[in-house]
């Protein structure tokens, strides 16, 4: 390709990119969710939250599955004054095996989440492993929806999981889909911190 060629070409791309850019006129926030099998749905909302958090941004978290509480992330911003961090739950099903117990959390993370999709004054709230609440029936998930669609106009929420309730999906602006083609895991490497927490 010669170089007129490809200006001519880059020309091109650029009115049909400006063309997109003009059309797109709204202001709100985003649902997005972070699903699939593969490693990262988490460390892509932290990213993101981060991107906000330079920005100015109020947030929130809230953990639903505990796992370990001192991840690199949560040691990170725990003290920080523009994210509000809440460790929810008791840890994964096969870890707690008590259903009881890991219904009632979720209901507890629901009432933290609840408020906060009320309060303007949060610019973006990441709801970290949501999605098992639906897939194991510890919430309903058709309040959680009507509350995502009242939440304030600007506010921006990110939910993570492997799998996402079909209501979520029809209401969500983004929808990215993190696959697993390797992971280090099952070549018999341990879980190491800065990778995997």
């Amino acid at each position: 390709m010669t170089d007129q060629e490809h200006k001519q070409r880059m020309i091109k791309r650029k009115e049909v990119m400006d063309a997109k850019i003009a059309k797109a006129t709204e202001e709100r926030g985003v649902l997005i969710l972070l699903k699939g099998n593969g490693k990262g749905k988490s460390s892509s909302a932290f990213g993101t939250m981060l991107r906000s958090v330079g920005h100015g941004k109020k947030c929130a978290v809230i953990q639903f599955i505990k796992g370990r509480s001192e991840t690199g992330e949560y040691k990170f911003f725990k003290d920080h004054p523009q994210v509000e961090w809440h460790v929810m739950g008791h840890g994964f099903t096969w870890e707690t095996q008590d259903k009881e117990q890991d219904i009632k959390a979720a209901q507890q993370a629901w009432a933290v989440a609840e408020k906060l999709l009320q309060d303007d004054s949060y610019d973006m709230l990441v709801f970290d492993e949501m999605s098992y609440m639906f897939k194991y029936d510890y919430l309903d998930v058709a309040p959680v929806v009507a509350a995502l669609q009242q939440r304030p106009k600007k506010q921006n929420v990110i939910i993570t999981g492997r799998t996402m309730a079909l209501p979520l999906q029809d209401i969500a602006d983004t929808i990215s889909v993190v696959q697993d083609e390797r992971h280090a895991f099952r070549l018999g490497v341990k879980a190491q911190i800065g990778i995997e927490y």
